[in-house]
C-alpha cells in the first residue's frame, strides 16, 4: 500500500507553470506538489502535458514562467545542471539514455555525483540481480526492460532523491513489470521521492500515494490513493481514449 507522507516536508512545488516549445504553448498553470517521500503519478492522455511537466522542471523546454521550488529553493531561472545538483533531481526520460556501446558496469561508471549518497555498484546489483547478470553485455544487447533497469539504476548512482521516471513500463512484459514494481516500493522504503508519468493505471495505482490528471496542460483533478475506487469511473473518463 502507499505510505502515508501527507504531512513530510513539501520537496517539490509548482504553482501556475506555463511551458512552451517554440510557438507551442503546452503547459497552462499546472500546480501540484509532492512531499518527501511520496510516490505521485501524473495520468492523463498523450498529448496532456505530462512529459512536458517533468522537462519543465528541468529546464528542458523553450520558455517557462511560474514557480517551481525544490527542497524550498526557487529554480525557474536555474540552468538545468544547476537544478539538477540543487535538487538532487534525477530523470529517466522515455528514450532512457544508457550508452549503447558500453556495457553495464561501463554505464554504471559514468553518470556523475550530484550528491553524497548514490547507491554503489554492489547496492544496485542487490536492487536489481538481472543487470548483475548481464553486467559484461552491452546496452545494444540488452533487452527493453534490461535497458529500463539499467536507465534507472544509473540515475540511483548520482546521489539523486528525487527521481522523475517517464513511461518506464512502456512496451514491457509482465514479468519485467513485476520487477519494476519491486524496485520502486523498495526505493519509497528507502526513502526515496518519485514523480511517476505512466500511461499504465494498473501498474501505478497500487504504488502511488497520489494521483494528478492532466489535461490540456493543467491539473483537473487530484485523486488520493483511498479515493481511487469512488472516483474510478472519473478517471475512467479522464484516461478513456
Amino acid at each position: 500500500m502507499p505510505s502515508n507522507h501527507a504531512s513530510g516536508p513539501e520537496l517539490l512545488k509548482i504553482e501556475n507553470l506555463h511551458a512552451w516549445y517554440g510557438e507551442s504553448h503546452v503547459l497552462h498553470g499546472m500546480n501540484l506538489t509532492v512531499r518527501e517521500g511520496e510516490v505521485i503519478t501524473l495520468l492523463g492522455r498523450n498529448g496532456s502535458g505530462r512529459t512536458t511537466t517533468l522537462k519543465a522542471i528541468l529546464g528542458l523546454v523553450g520558455a517557462r514562467t511560474g514557480s517551481i521550488k525544490v527542497h524550498g529553493t526557487e529554480v525557474i531561472n536555474m540552468a538545468t545542471h544547476k537544478i539538477a545538483h540543487a535538487g538532487r533531481l534525477g530523470y529517466c526520460p522515455e528514450e532512457r539514455g544508457i550508452y549503447a556501446s558500453l556495457n553495464v558496469d561501463e554505464n554504471l561508471a559514468l553518470p556523475p555525483k550530484l550528491a553524497e549518497g548514490g547507491m554503489s555498484i554492489d547496492e544496485i546489483y542487490d536492487m536489481f540481480p538481472h543487470l548483475k547478470e548481464r553486467r559484461a553485455s552491452q546496452g545494444s544487447k540488452l533487452s527493453g526492460g534490461e535497458q529500463q533497469m539499467l536507465a534507472i539504476a544509473r540515475i540511483l548512482r548520482t546521489g539523486a532523491t528525487l527521481l522523475l521516471l517517464d513511461e518506464i513500463t512502456e512496451g514491457l512484459a509482465p514479468v519485467i513489470l513485476k520487477s519494476l514494481d519491486a524496485v520502486i516500493r523498495k526505493l519509497r522504503d528507502k526513502g526515496y521521492t518519485i514523480v511517476l508519468v505512466e500511461q499504465n493505471f494498473h501498474f501505478a495505482a497500487p504504488l502511488a500515494d497520489r494521483h494528478y490528471v492532466i489535461e490540456h496542460g493543467c491539473v483537473v483533478e487530484q485523486i488520493e490513493a483511498s479515493e481511487l475506487e469512488e472516483k474510478r469511473e472519473l478517471l475512467n473518463k479522464y484516461l478513456s481514449v
